[in-house]
């Protein structure tokens, strides 16, 4: 068996956050395909993907499928000298899943199988409030009651105000051209009300994840995380700086009592090592859409492990984002939960050719071969972008 072809779908969808999903499809001699996923948070960012995405495809053009480690490398190391990570190992990613997808096809197997076998039946999950519906407390007990009785049992949000966004998605932090960090005293009071709404509304036994999406600077990030644990109880604080400096998180951490959770933004096994080697994080999210594809997301698991930090996999893209991890999750035993964008995923029905079965707040893999579901190519067919 031969790759013959590599093919980014980028598709409008209103399934998406940023209004469109970056699909990959790889495809083989024998008429086996794999598909992955790369969808990224900008237009910009996802159209220039699909441009290094058909070089790479140009690059693996007759190459066996079956070689993933081989393939991964010669991947990733094509582009050493301009910098192997963000784009270039978030391309690895998606035809690593692509290429798990074909093996798994191929053997008759779901891909959980041929990393070691299940360790548990079913996937845990988080999930987030819409926050759009936001628009006065009872909304907001209202969303919070419909995911604690749909069987969560933890969420995740972001209680910091974005001040609104320009016409591309970015925050008002990023709308000037530079990362401001800071918070007024009017919005961190207004979050910490938030907070104590929402903690008060789920319950002692749910738990409740802040994510401050890496956008603050460190005296900012300490006065937030202090004042919604006061707040709230919360059970972790995610992404409190910008991920380039990790001697900013070090300083957070070691002015917070909140646990934190880093990794969304991380690239590759080496990435990871620092950060545990430190003592920076309790929790470890990595995406693995971005961080490698399948089997990176398996080896930092591992590194993991032996340091006893759980994983919980990051996910704000499409139904192939939340399946390929939880294919590694069910073989991880440090695993905590799998982060879902909603919890009723009705909305990527039309995208697959079954729904995600996500009833009591966990998901259940089928026994199907591969990553266990199939695009819908007519949708995508009929939604895809034209590009030059």
């Amino acid at each position: 068996m031969k790759i013959t072809s590599v093919r980014p779908w980028l598709i409008r969808s209103d399934a998406s956050y940023w209004g469109e999903f970056l699909f990959v499809e790889v495809t083989t001699d024998e008429g086996v395909s794999g598909w992955g996923e790369i969808t990224t948070t900008t237009r910009l960012a996802n159209r220039a993907l699909c441009t290094m995405l058909r070089q790479i495809g140009a690059a693996v053009t007759g190459e066996d499928p079956a070689r993933i480690e081989y393939l991964w490398h010669k991947i990733f190391r094509s582009f050493t000298y301009m910098g192997s990570r963000g784009a270039a190992v978030e391309c690895v990613s998606a035809i690593d899943i692509a290429l798990w997808d074909i093996r798994g096809k191929v053997l008759g197997k779901p891909i959980y199988e041929l990393l070691g076998g299940p360790v548990r039946d079913e996937i845990a999950l988080y999930t987030h409030p819409n926050q759009a519906k936001f628009t006065s407390k009872e909304a907001v007990v209202r969303e919070i009651r419909d995911i604690v009785e749909s069987g969560h049992t933890a969420l995740k949000f972001d209680p910091f105000p974005h001040q609104g966004r320009t016409a591309d998605g970015q925050s008002r932090e990023q709308r000037d051209g530079y990362l401001d960090g800071s918070m007024t005293r009017k919005d961190e009071r207004e979050a910490a009300e938030l907070t104590a709404l929402i903690r008060e509304t789920a319950g002692s036994d749910v738990d409740i994840l802040i994510d401050a999406h890496g956008r603050f600077d460190v005296p900012t990030a300490i006065r937030l995380c202090r004042s919604l644990e006061e707040a709230g109880q919360i059970d972790w604080f995610e992404e409190p700086c910008p991920p380039e400096s990790l001697n900013a998180l070090k300083q957070v951490r070691e002015k917070v009592s909140a646990a934190i959770s880093w990794g969304e933004r991380g690239h590759t096994k080496w990435d990871f090592v620092p950060v545990l080697e430190n003592k920076l994080a309790d929790y470890i999210m990595p995406d693995v859409t971005w961080t490698g594809g399948i089997t990176e997301l398996k080896k930092i698991s591992a590194l993991c492990e032996a340091y006893y930090i759980p994983v919980s996999p990051h996910d704000a893209a499409g139904p192939i984002n939340v399946v390929a991890g939880a294919q590694v999750m069910m073989t991880v035993p440090n695993f905590y939960k799998l982060e879902t964008s909603e919890w009723n995923l009705g909305k990527y029905d039309h995208l697959i050719d079954r729904p995600l079965d996500v009833s009591n707040g966990s998901l259940k893999l089928t026994p199907r071969p591969g990553l266990g579901v199939e695009m819908n190519r007519d949708y995508l067919q009929s939604h895809e972008i034209e590009l030059d």
